[in-house]
């Protein structure tokens, strides 16, 4: 077994918003509507995969021992997926199963334990005890191929991941219905409110964006009988009136769609760093976003061999 080279802090994440070509909404009523457009088709086109080489950092080998973390800032990436399917476009928000079971895997033989939003929020609002290695592994709009591909997927590597769910899409052609979804969280997944219908936040009256992230909450946890304490901006985009409505419906935290760090903290506590893992990473440009690498002889043999530096990994305190 080679030894293990220690990695560096993740490098630049990419910039997106969430899943997919804005829709122009068409406004709802104030009042707990039980309109259901249909959701949207994704036809984004694909963008080009960066082609530089990621560095590589010594990290310790990892324990099975947990360590407290927080309150305050910690160190956990959270990843953001849309489609684990084959896209017929090449729409970058589709990840071919084959590709996403590499990622898991790589995670994995790197000793990552996922963790929940929930998780997360205790540690920094409380301090929580959290594995060497923690990954928020998220998924947003609830399509079907979350429940027929991601889901055997990650449950093959041991991992559990958080469902971002429209509410109006929920039962439609193509989305996983209430079952599905419960079996998810049966098996220790979490579920957070990703908004009623999808729309832009920003290109629509503060009245509506009560509707979109308040009654979402309170639908979602009517329909499934289990809490959702989080809420992740549709696209990414949010304004002072989605801030306000976001507290006022008493969610614990927000995921933005944006990230470019693996530091997660009070201060953006409703904007938590989150980036998107879109259909054009491989290995080569996947590993940029884990602050923690392992041994390269997990890698693909067509990926570069890395380079060493310093990186940080949480240790026990002294007795």
């Amino acid at each position: 077994m080679n030894k293990i080279l220690i990695l560096t802090l993740g490098t630049i994440l990419l910039l997106t918003a969430c899943g997919g070509t804005p829709i122009t909404p068409t406004l709802l009523p104030t009042s707990t509507s039980t309109a259901t457009p249909l959701p949207p088709t994704v036809t984004a086109s694909v963008t080009s995969t960066p082609s530089s080489t990621p560095t590589f950092t010594p990290s310790p080998i990892p324990t099975a021992t947990w360590v407290k973390q927080g309150p305050g800032s910690v160190l956990v990436p959270i990843l953001l997926y849309h489609r684990i399917d084959t896209s017929e476009t090449d729409s970058r928000y589709y990840v071919t199963p084959e590709k996403f079971e590499s990622e898991m895997k790589l995670l994995h033989d790197w000793e990552y334990t996922s963790i929940t939003t929930t998780m997360l929020v205790k540690a920094i609002t409380e301090g929580a005890k959290l594995p060497p290695r923690p990954v928020l592994i998220t998924i947003d709009d609830g399509n079907l191929d979350n429940y027929t591909n991601a889901f055997p997927i990650m449950q093959k590597y041991g991992f559990t991941g958080v469902l971002y769910l429209v509410n109006n899409y929920i039962g439609y052609d193509k989305y996983m219905n209430k079952d599905q979804i419960l079996e998810m969280v049966a098996a220790g997944w979490e579920v957070g409110s990703h908004s009623m219908n999808h729309f832009d936040l920003k290109k629509i009256s503060p009245e509506q964006q009560r509707n979109e992230i308040v009654e979402s909450r309170e639908l979602l946890e009517k329909l499934l009988g289990v809490p959702v304490k989080t809420f992740a901006y549709p696209f990414g985009s949010r304004n002072a009136a989605s801030y306000n409505y976001v507290h006022f419906a008493k969610y614990i935290a927000a995921m933005g769609a944006e990230g470019f760090t693996a530091d997660q903290g009070m201060g953006n506590l409703f904007s938590l760093q989150r980036t998107e893992i879109k259909g054009t990473e491989d290995a080569r440009t996947f590993i940029r976003f884990l602050p923690w690498h392992g041994d390269p002889a997990y890698l693909p043999t067509d990926t570069a061999t890395p380079t060493a530096t310093a990186t940080w990994t949480p240790k026990p305190p002294n007795p």
